[in-house]
């Protein structure tokens, strides 16, 4: 019960901090009041691309229509025939440079590869490093919003996150919203962060010193690679709310439940304590609703029911805070959100089985499939590729 009332008052620290993030952007301004934010060094926007995945056209094109005073688009894939290359050629014109990596070396994961590649051929004049995923949507003072932090020179990097906002209102789609935002909603206002690859940005310099590029040798997590790099410098990493991803692709329950083993088995290897303390958090809480159950159903109702509404009333209050978040960042999703918001409220305590169930098949298996290719994680700086998807037969989940 404390617990669960320490996660409810951390819920409402983050939704004062996401309000309070959301009026000094409005002091930045945009393009169509005539005001600019005070700090917007030349930037290097990289998105690197894998097949055509859903919605991806929009995706590019909101990346490509940013309100930022100077910076370059650099739309990276492995392969020159790759779909979302192809789209983003016929799409973008001259809005983007386009980058063609080649085939990644046998340990290291094709998304790394990109990025390692596009930096690479980033222009000299940018001072900021920028990463976007192509499977998301953002505002046109995103970049502006994820910049602005970086004035202060002792910060290793920004980060935002992605809300899935699937537009069919399948229920495994919906569920992935709720289980999804439990993240969002769990981001520390102090700093102490990952850098969540599909919007992150940080220092050239930076990037240089910390030599990343080592860091994501033998990888295929370029975040939490970079996150490791920058925790071991000292640098913290800012959550932006203003700089939030809006992600509409569905799944159904199988890709949900196969996409979210991922992210944990990913944890596992490269964020072990942060996903030991998780695993621990829901085996204790689920632990706890069962024993409350127990005692309801051994006779002693009122003991049992007032203690189970104790246990899970606060995260499905901690739930409406992260809608109440969602309403701030983004006012073009209203209308979804007035359709679909309750899902936050009254599917936190299926998400909570949800995530143990998660976290239990995270504890037996190194390996995962992503975007058709079959990795091995030896450890933090070890993988193998077992299987590398030919071009026309990429699996496009919406990872």
């Amino acid at each position: 019960m404390l617990a669960a009332l320490i996660s409810l008052h951390s819920g409402h620290r983050l939704l004062r901090y996401t309000r309070e993030f959301r009026c000094e952007a409005d002091s930045f301004g945009d393009a169509e009041n005539g005001t600019i934010s005070v700090f917007c060094p030349p930037v290097t926007l990289i998105v690197p691309v894998c097949g055509r995945e859903y919605n991806l056209e929009a995706n590019l094109i909101s990346l490509a229509e940013l309100d930022y005073p100077n910076y370059e688009l650099m739309v990276v894939a492995r392969h020159s025939d790759d779909p979302g290359l192809q789209l983003a050629r016929s799409t973008l014109d001259k809005k983007a440079r386009l980058i063609v990596s080649g085939n990644p070396p046998p340990d290291t994961g094709e998304k790394v590869h990109n990025l390692s590649v596009a930096i690479q051929h980033a222009r000299k004049e940018s001072e900021i490093f920028a990463f976007a995923d192509s499977d998301g949507q953002v505002a046109r003072n995103w970049l502006r919003n994820l910049v602005a932090p970086l004035a202060d020179e002792h910060l290793g990097a920004t980060t935002g996150f992605r809300w899935y906002f699937p537009k069919n209102g399948d229920f495994w789609a919906l569920v992935r919203s709720a289980w999804d935002s439990v993240i969002v909603g769990n981001m520390d206002i102090n700093n102490k962060n990952f850098s969540w690859g599909g919007a992150t940005a940080l220092r050239r310099s930076t990037f240089e010193k910390m030599q990343v590029h080592r860091h994501w040798q033998g990888t295929v997590s370029d975040d939490y690679r970079l996150s490791a790099a920058l925790a071991k410098a000292g640098l913290g990493i800012r959550f932006v709310p203003n700089a939030l991803v809006a992600t509409t692709s569905s799944c159904t329950a199988k890709e949900f439940l196969s996409w979210a083993n991922r992210q944990l088995v990913l944890t596992r290897i490269y964020r072990t304590r942060t996903w030991l303390i998780g695993l621990i958090v829901h085996v204790v809480y689920c632990v706890a609703i069962l024993t409350s159950c127990t005692i309801a159903l051994s006779g002693d109702l009122l003991v049992g029911v007032s203690s189970l509404l104790a246990i899970i009333v606060p995260g499905m209050v901690k739930g409406s805070l992260r809608r109440s978040m969602a309403h701030e960042m983004f006012p073009s999703h209203k209308k979804w959100l007035a359709s679909n918001g309750w899902i936050y409220f009254w599917l936190a305590p299926l998400c909570t089985w949800i995530w143990l169930t998660v976290f239990l098949g995270s504890a037996v298996t190194s390996r995962i499939i992503w975007r058709g290719y079959i990795y091995h994680l030896i450890d933090s700086e070890r993988t193998r590729v077992l299987k590398i998807p030919q071009l026309e037969k990429i699996t496009l989940d919406s990872s």
